[in-house]
């Protein structure tokens, strides 16, 4: 006898919340599985689901429940600024905050030419978002791992984007091929290794170390990719982690005394974004 949309719902809710895990991943995945929005399972509650559906939903459900594993590697795919976006181990999930990052950027963005850099770019989402949002300007992105290019290719290519992507260790390949970028943008990494044991089992075990973990307490990263700016930025923004937001914006200040440097919070009040005018 087949189950209903409710009854198979209500035996996800009670198998995650006996796993110590958020109940809601059990709807994102059925509707995934169903192939429907949000309002016609609703609406639907008491038709019921095919046995096949069923049994997958559950495999999914039970590895979520006892490995840790993100319901996006499962899925393969995660939704950013109202696109979705091809996601797997090799790179990070994108995360909602980062959006406010976006939209930081398109506020202050003017309707011209510009050159965009992406620092360690990842999945694409930022390079391939303000390549869409911003059809005059010209994009690159660069990042260290050729499997995390892979994906942002893939996702720049289904989406439409014209980025040019380049791999090579931060702002190296924008120097090395004479790049001037007029905004430079990254989400580096920023987790100091100490704080490891902080992170849930859905971050620490399945998101790649190299796009989490920064030396010298989390800033490693920022010192490497403000050292090597080139001279034409006018602009840089980051994202930080949030105790990060004076030691980044000093690490700014020594080299650009004159920069007029801002700490932007996110929707939960939390230090998230460093704007830079130099």
């Amino acid at each position: 006898m087949e189950m209903k949309q409710y009854e198979v719902l209500q035996w996800a809710s009670l198998f995650l919340e006996k796993h110590h895990r958020e109940t809601h991943v059990g709807e994102l995945l059925l509707l995934h599985y169903l192939g429907t929005s949000r309002s016609a399972f609703f609406a639907n509650m008491r038709e019921p689901v095919p046995s096949e559906i069923v049994n997958t939903f559950k495999q999914s459900i039970t590895l979520h429940a006892e490995t840790g594993m993100p319901i996006q590697h499962i899925t393969g795919a995660e939704s950013f600024y109202g696109r979705e976006f091809i996601v797997n181990k090799d790179v990070l999930i994108p995360r909602p905050e980062t959006e406010e990052l976006i939209e930081h950027i398109l506020q202050n963005a003017k309707d011209e030419p510009q050159t965009i850099a992406d620092i360690g770019t990842g999945s694409g989402i930022i390079a391939i978002t303000l390549a869409l949002e911003l059809p005059l300007a010209k994009v690159y992105a660069t990042d260290l791992s050729k499997s995390a290019l892979d994906i942002a290719k893939q996702n720049a290519k289904r989406l439409g984007a014209n980025v040019t992507f380049m791999q090579g260790d931060f702002v190296q390949p924008v120097v090395d091929k004479g790049i001037n970028p007029d905004i430079l943008v990254s989400n580096p990494p920023y987790i100091a290794p100490a704080d490891e044991s902080l992170l849930s089992d859905t971050v620490r075990k399945f998101d790649p170390h190299l796009a989490l973990f920064a030396d010298e307490n989390g800033l490693a990263a920022y010192k490497q990719i403000i050292h090597s700016m080139p001279p034409s930025v006018k602009k840089t923004v980051f994202e930080i982690g949030h105790e990060q937001g004076r030691a980044v914006s000093q690490l700014i200040k020594n080299k650009y005394p004159k920069a007029d440097v801002a700490v932007i919070k996110d929707i939960n009040g939390h230090d998230r974004i460093i704007s830079a005018n130099m």
